[in-house]
């Protein structure tokens, strides 16, 4: 499984990690777990943007 950002590739999950990862994406938020998981996790700012009232369902 290759996981891509605007066509070029973030990282690419094999095997177990593979379907861990596909796991934690139905069961959650899927662009928290993405930036997680592809290393993308550097500002922190995922969060506070989630919980900001513009962006609640």
């Amino acid at each position: 499984m290759t996981i891509t950002h605007n066509g070029h590739s973030a990282t690419t999950l094999r095997g177990p990690r593979a379907t861990q990862f596909l796991t934690e994406v139905e069961s959650g938020d899927p662009q928290l777990v993405m930036a997680r998981w592809t290393g993308n996790y550097k500002r922190g700012n995922e969060r506070t943007a989630r919980n900001h009232p513009r962006n609640r369902r």
